[in-house]
């Protein structure tokens, strides 16, 4: 019989950049710091020291735009 769960890279396509490990897990140590509002992880990446793609402070918006990008 088969696993029939998910496997945890089964959709990935490639491995992921160092950027985009230390977005995760700067991510991560915001949700494990009980932030779930849009607005306390982006300061929570502010204050990580992980800059935006472009340089410039995260925003909500550069925010989404950057997770939208990186989930395509």
């Amino acid at each position: 019989m088969t696993d029939r769960y998910l496997e945890p890279h089964q959709a990935r396509t490639r491995t992921p950049t160092t950027y985009e490990d230390l977005l995760g897990d700067a991510i991560e140590r915001a949700y494990a710091a009980g932030i779930h509002d849009l607005a306390g992880l982006v300061e929570a990446l502010n204050q990580s020291g992980l800059a935006s793609p472009s340089g410039q402070p995260w925003t909500e918006a550069l925010y989404r735009e950057e997770i939208a990008t990186l989930g395509h």
